[in-house]
């Protein structure tokens, strides 16, 4: 038995029209036009300018950050200091800080107490 013949591939033949385009692109334009005039014909009072009333409140000191750069430098040299640095926490209950490679040696060596082995986790 024969195999069936296919026929050849079709495909469109001609694109749309520059005509097509143009009424669509015009009712897209007409549509969004009248959605415009829609709206202004419905909040009247939101197309027109107006001033307030009252100036605006005074805010209390500081109000910008001239140099923000040079305060984010002061922020992170302070945190370096105390991360690098070994002092009280709080010296009533008896915590103190100490330098963050200390810690992180202690804690290699030591390990973390009531901390589960590797099987042990759930």
């Amino acid at each position: 038995m024969a195999e069936p013949e296919l026929p050849f591939a079709r495909y469109e033949r001609k694109d749309v029209t520059f005509r097509f385009l143009a009424t669509g692109f015009a009712c897209m334009l007409v549509a969004i036009l009248l959605c415009a005039l829609l709206a202004m014909w419905i909040y009247p009072r939101s197309v027109v300018d107006r001033r307030l009333g009252s100036a605006l409140p005074e805010y209390p000191a500081p109000r910008l950050q001239s140099d923000p750069t040079a305060d984010l430098h002061r922020l992170l040299d302070a945190q370096m200091a105390q991360l690098n640095s070994a002092g009280w926490a709080d010296r009533q209950h008896g915590i103190a800080h100490i330098p963050i490679d200390d810690a992180m040696k202690r804690i290699a060596q030591q390990g973390i107490p009531d901390w589960p082995a590797n099987g042990d986790r759930k």
